[in-house]
């Protein structure tokens, strides 16, 4: 049942990437060209998104579980660090060059998109560096 709840939220998820046309790279760097062609629909996109996640994630805050009664753990951290600084700027410089971040990137590789299969190696690859790092960061 969880294998099928999770492909279910992902199909709903990556369909409305698609509809919403946030897999396209050229809509996502339209949003970020502040002082050409500014298209807003991403900012509505994120409006829509956080409208919709408001509710149940009061819900779940105040009842600590889910709906199928497993205790929900919600970050507590609210520090900003060094990594949380780094990670921000690799994630935004990404997101302005490729237009795509993770989620679209996957969803764009499904659809065949050849710069998103360019985009999703290029961040398996930091992956893996970033975690050839930590452990060599956590050996010393």
């Amino acid at each position: 049942m969880r294998l099928l709840t999770a492909l279910l939220a992902g199909l709903i998820f990556g369909f409305g990437l698609i509809i919403s046309g946030m897999a396209n790279p050229a809509k996502v760097l339209g949003f970020l060209d502040l002082f050409g062609r500014w298209d807003p629909s991403l900012a509505l996109v994120m409006l829509g998104a956080i409208a919709a996640a408001f509710a149940p994630m009061q819900w779940i805050q105040r009842s600590g579980h889910t709906l199928r009664g497993k205790p929900v753990t919600l970050p507590v951290t609210r520090q900003i660090d060094r990594r949380l600084i780094v990670g921000s700027l690799l994630f935004g410089t990404g997101w302005g060059i490729a237009g795509f971040c993770p989620g679209p990137a996957l969803v764009a590789v499904g659809a065949g998109m050849p710069q998103a299969f360019v985009f999703v190696l290029a961040m398996l690859a930091g992956m893996f560096l970033l975690q050839l790092y930590e452990r060599r960061v956590s050996a010393r």
